[in-house]
């Protein structure tokens, strides 16, 4: 009897402290982790497979290959996934949890400041110096995810009809939709396909110009603002900049609730902060609701990848040896650069306004593409050379 109580409060005492251990790594990660999806990966399986030996080689890859299936913020899910296997699913909920907090907190105390003095010479010169800049980082991400996804004519001509639907107003939902759904039917059925494909296209072009317009929010709510994120946490694939172009599409087109200017400021603080890119959803959600909107807004954009990851954990080595499912990933990833590529386009429009700011994107362009600096280095420098600029033209 006292042998089993004394198992029974090491096991206890166990994972008690595996479930610290969770949280003191993804909170410190969470408030150090600057860089984007990639540089936290490649942080975090420093810290659990080389350092921690919490998993293999293979099982991380077998996890991060599961986070390109579903819907969400990559890194996000990947602390996720890491808090479940080493602690269970209380470490799911603390995994996750630990590292949006630090961003979380750090975007709200910014986008007081920035409601508090946004109309300042100081705030609009690091403004105007992190916006191109901005531009440029987006950029060389779909340049590099570009090279990655495009894998031939099919899925290059998907990307292209995306694009272009996109400039027309189809819905963004409905684009990824019929990405993934066209790689799909072209992989299996590629000589039937070779007939129909156009017709299908379009068909789902004009049921998404439909679906585009016949939903609207007419006034700010709380409640309108909790579902618009939950619905983008739900189906936004890719890189985290793909987050731009849904964001525009509800906020600044269809809802009127911000500018592209107040979204472009709202992208550049989401950058220039460490941790998750998504927490761009708390600067917004402040803008409209002060800190109760950020807290609804970052509750919204995350809950679904708790959820997915909860069930999807347990059957990843099925989902990575799935065909149907990687040709859909494939399509859906040529079809979120498509989206990213349009919007990069109209908010380069409101950021690239005089000969510094253009001059600014080249030269961080031209850092992006030759060299390896961080590029949060790059926000801030761009920061910094806004406010000289604001200066001497003062």
């Amino acid at each position: 009897m006292d042998k089993t109580m004394h198992n029974s409060e090491v096991g206890v005492f166990s994972r008690r402290q595996r479930v610290l251990e969770v949280a003191g790594l993804f909170l410190r990660l969470g408030a150090t982790a600057f860089g984007g999806p990639a540089a936290h990966i490649a942080l975090m399986h420093e810290e659990v497979v080389q350092r921690r030996k919490w998993l293999s080689e293979q099982a991380f890859l077998d996890l991060l290959g599961a986070t390109n299936l579903i819907p969400g913020p990559n890194s996000t899910e990947m602390a996720i996934h890491l808090g479940m296997l080493r602690a269970g699913w209380l470490g799911l909920i603390v995994g996750g949890v630990c590292f949006i907090l630090p961003a979380m907190v750090i975007v709200t105390l910014l986008a007081g400041a920035y409601v508090a003095y946004g109309t300042t010479p100081v705030a609009d010169g690091l403004l105007i110096g992190v916006k191109p800049v901005m531009i440029a980082v987006v950029v060389k991400a779909l340049w590099d995810l570009g090279r990655k996804a495009v894998k031939g004519v099919c899925l290059a001509g998907i990307g292209g009809a995306v694009f272009v639907l996109s400039a027309l107003g189809v819905n963004e939902i409905l684009l990824l939709v019929i990405g993934g759904l066209t790689m799909v039917l072209v992989a299996h059925y590629r000589h039937w396909m070779s007939n129909r494909l156009s017709s299908f296209t379009v068909g789902l072009a004009m049921l998404g110009g439909s679906i585009g317009t016949g939903v609207t929010i007419p006034a700010f709510s709380l409640s309108g603002l909790f579902w618009v994120f939950l619905k983008i946490g739900s189906v936004l694939y890719g890189s985290g900049y793909v987050l731009l172009a849904f964001m525009r599409a509800d906020f600044v087109e269809r809802l009127g609730w911000l500018t592209d200017q107040q979204l472009i400021d709202a992208i550049a603080i989401g950058q220039v902060t460490p941790g998750p890119v998504f927490t761009t959803a708390t600067f917004v959600g402040y803008l409209l609701g002060g800190v109760s909107g950020g807290i609804v807004a970052t509750v919204g954009i995350f809950l679904p990848s708790f959820v997915f990851v909860a069930l999807i954990h347990r059957i990843i080595p099925q989902l990575r040896r799935s065909v149907t499912l990687a040709c859909l990933l494939d399509g859906v990833n040529v079809a979120s650069l498509a989206l990213m590529a349009m919007v990069t386009v109209q908010l380069g429009r409101a950021a690239l306004v005089d000969p510094f700011t253009i001059a600014l994107a080249l030269v961080a362009g031209g850092l992006v593409l030759f060299t390896r600096i961080n590029t949060t280095w790059l926000v801030l420098g761009g920061a910094l050379l806004g406010l000289c600029y604001v200066h001497m033209m003062g």
